[in-house]
């Protein structure tokens, strides 16, 4: 793997981690969601759901944006490292309240398929 792919990558990973980040901290400010202290309920985890899986494609649409080659390959390596992070938050985060335990699952088993969407959002524009 060339350093242009590498950094491919890494500006998803980066994007996605600024960006849902920046969300969550403005959801939090205004009362959207309660304190950082407070376990989130189903429909505040339905919404961080729905907005980390169009930043995921997003990302992803990036990753493949700036591939040297293989715009696909790149977006489900992307969605590979995604499912190893969502995995490493789902066992730091399991049992300490924060909120139900289908939402750190459903994080782990998106990441493929939102990966997947996003390289393929690019490559069939591509190729019309």
């Amino acid at each position: 793997m060339n350093k242009r792919s590498v950094l491919a990558i890494v500006a998803g990973i980066v994007f996605v981690v600024v960006v849902t980040t920046i969300v969550d901290v403005v959801l939090h400010a205004v009362e959207i969601y309660p304190p950082w202290d407070k376990p989130i309920d189903d429909a505040q985890a339905a919404l961080a759901t729905a907005y980390r899986v169009v930043i995921g494609v997003a990302g992803a649409w990036l990753t493949a944006r700036l591939a040297p080659a293989k715009p696909m390959t790149h977006a489900m390596i992307l969605g590979a490292v995604g499912v190893v992070l969502a995995t490493v938050g789902l066992a730091a985060t399991w049992n300490k309240g924060l909120g139900p335990h289908w939402y750190p699952i459903a994080l782990v088993m998106l990441a493929i398929p939102q990966s997947w969407l996003g390289g393929a959002l690019l490559t069939r524009r591509q190729f019309r």
